[in-house]
């Protein structure tokens, strides 16, 4: 069943990490196809509900704000809930050197609130997100849901362990759950921690980019594509139970990424690798390409954005937004 046979108007939607970079994207998809939808996001004393609050759909979401590690409050945001789709994490790798503990609270307690939660409302569906970090560095490519799962970061080790936990739910206590796992996502609202938002707020402002390593690949997913992927699984019955790869199956490395957002900007930019933005060696994730044959398969889904496409977009936007960035700032 797609997206367009599911009656959306009649669902009663829950999105965790609502305020974030796909998470906000998500949310806005969902209220036009008339989804019912309540945006769950991280309590702070500004009482700001992230990239929602400058969206021209705010008003029509019911907006929560709580903590994803507190059983209380993910308990109360997922009552009545028909769907509820859970993106909340902390992604940052660099900070899940400094932080673990952080990571393991949010990513695995979190998760673990979030899915007992779904248990007691009863939800018909649970979205569950996974990440392309999970795999590690690609020991064959394309990579299959089948490739093993290697923890190469503590952000990595925490995700694997919350799609371990959707896992055991859907196997234990029959919670109907589908984990996609999408690859490498870019696009408008992205934070600057990420790939592309570095690159382009760079070359925006200055003569130099400044990364890490140059030569591991990714394989880069715009946004629009990773939000239908979401929307196609809660609406797909035999996506239940499955854990599904959301990804181009196209490759790129980090310095040739430079090259041709460069191109596409006018830019001829000097490209600097320091040492201080280089994951341990062991860690670096050397490798990504997806194997996307299961998403069609099961969700008749596959990537409408080609990479120009994407970048021309993301490029736009950042140009309209710089305000959110600080291009000289390494953050982590």
């Amino acid at each position: 069943m797609g997206e367009s046979e599911c009656n959306w108007a009649e669902k009663k939607v829950l999105v965790t990490g609502a305020g974030g970079f796909i998470g906000s994207h998500l949310t806005e998809r969902l209220v036009q196809l008339g989804a019912k939808t309540r945006a769950f996001v991280h309590y702070n004393s500004m009482g700001s509900a992230g990239w929602l609050d400058h969206s021209a759909l705010r008003s029509e979401l019911e907006i929560v704000a709580g903590d994803i590690s507190d059983r209380d409050s993910v308990q109360k945001a997922a009552e009545g809930m028909d769907v509820v789709f859970h993106l909340a994490a902390l992604i940052g790798i660099p900070y899940s050197y400094h932080a673990p503990m952080s990571y393991v609270r949010t990513n695995i307690q979190g998760t673990l609130n979030v899915l007992q939660a779904s248990v007691q409302a009863n939800v018909k569906c649970l979205v569950h997100t996974s990440t392309s970090e999970v795999y590690g560095t690609a020991q064959y490519v394309p990579i299959d849901e089948q490739h093993p799962l290697q923890g190469q970061s503590p952000y990595s080790a925490t995700k694997i362990g919350a799609d371990k936990l959707a896992e055991a739910f859907h196997r234990s206590f029959g919670l109907p759950v589908v984990t996609v796992r999408p690859f490498n996502t870019y696009g408008p609202r992205q934070s600057a921690r990420a790939l592309i938002p570095t690159i382009i707020t760079q070359l925006l402002t200055g003569e130099e980019v400044h990364l890490g390593h140059l030569h591991p690949t990714r394989d880069l997913l715009y946004v629009a594509d990773t939000v239908e992927g979401f929307v196609l699984a809660a609406a797909s019955p035999t996506a239940l139970g499955k854990t599904i790869n959301l990804g181009t199956g196209q490759e790129i490395s980090v310095g040739d990424l430079v090259t041709k957002a460069a191109k596409l900007m006018g830019k001829t930019p000097r490209i600097v690798s320091e040492e201080r933005r280089k994951r341990p060696p062991e860690s670096e994730v050397e490798r990504l390409c997806a194997a996307n044959s299961l998403a069609q398969e099961l969700l008749d889904w596959q990537p409408q954005y080609s990479l120009d496409d994407g970048l021309q977009e993301t490029i736009a936007w950042i140009g309209e937004h710089l305000e959110f960035y600080k291009p000289k700032h390494y953050a982590i």
